[in-house]
């Protein structure tokens, strides 16, 4: 177990991080699931010899700290950290509700945020491995009846830029993961078509693949959603905004 390499996945239990649990699992590596729910980690756990559980809320500070000394005493190391815990409920982001939002950004932003500075010195003291924070193609750009998940992915973004410069000097990649619409439990909540819909299976091995075999800054797919919405965020704000309402009027007549 000692002589495999681990990484530790946040938000584990379900979607891109269960699926990504079990490839990485699958390729031999040890892998540490976290989430809240202990049920659904158990379960997958049960399933595999080498995914083991550490269930935890990422809005409690000193909980992410003891989990990834936890972690760190069974493996003896972590070579990559994936953080995807995340929440999204559509039916309350077409309102400005404060404390909706304030409660989206506790776990999409600073739950991140906790379980980065959770592993911060010991990534920084052993100057290598990989940090994974999981954004999403809604940081790109303001979009409709996102009060609060779009922004919070958007804060992501810019962390991820400004912490790929502070760890580089540790030689600590930060790696950025931009999914587009994947099909998941969160996802299920969408009331719209959702484009290029694709499986967390799809996700995983674009991510496996990305955080292995490539040396990239951010893994983002599916490239034809993804490329297609980086060349939007480039347009004047005229230009953007008409085209999004548009697309809205197209959905609401489809």
């Amino acid at each position: 177990m000692m002589n495999k390499k681990t990484i530790w996945i946040t938000g584990g239990s379900t979607g891109i991080g269960k699926a990504l649990a079990i490839k990485f699992a699958n390729e031999g590596w040890n892998v540490a699931i976290s989430a809240r729910r202990e049920n659904l980690l158990k379960e997958i756990s049960d399933q595999y010899e080498n995914i083991y559980s550490f269930p935890l809320d990422v809005t409690d500070k000193s909980k992410c700290n003891e989990v990834f000394k936890n972690i760190i005493e069974k493996f003896k190391g972590i070579n990559i950290c994936f953080f995807s815990t995340g929440t999204w409920n559509p039916k309350k982001e077409k309102d400005i509700d404060v404390e909706q939002i304030e409660d989206v950004f506790k776990i999409n932003f600073f739950g991140t945020l906790n379980s980065i500075k959770a592993v911060e010195d010991y990534f920084k003291d052993k100057k290598s491995g990989i940090i994974t924070i999981v954004s999403s193609i809604a940081g790109y750009r303001g979009l409709p009846n996102s009060t609060g998940y779009g922004p919070s992915k958007s804060a992501l973004n810019n962390l991820a830029e400004s912490l790929y410069f502070d760890f580089a000097r540790s030689n600590v990649r930060i790696c950025l993961v931009s999914p587009g619409f994947i099909k998941t439990p969160m996802t299920d909540k969408n009331d719209f078509k959702m484009p290029f819909l694709k499986t967390p299976e799809y996700a995983a091995e674009k991510i496996y693949d990305g955080l292995i075999n490539k040396k990239v800054f951010e893994i983002h797919f599916p490239k034809s959603l993804t490329i297609i919405l980086k060349i939007l965020s480039f347009l004047p704000d005229k230009i953007y905004f008409g085209l999004i309402g548009r697309l809205i009027k197209y959905q609401k007549k489809d």
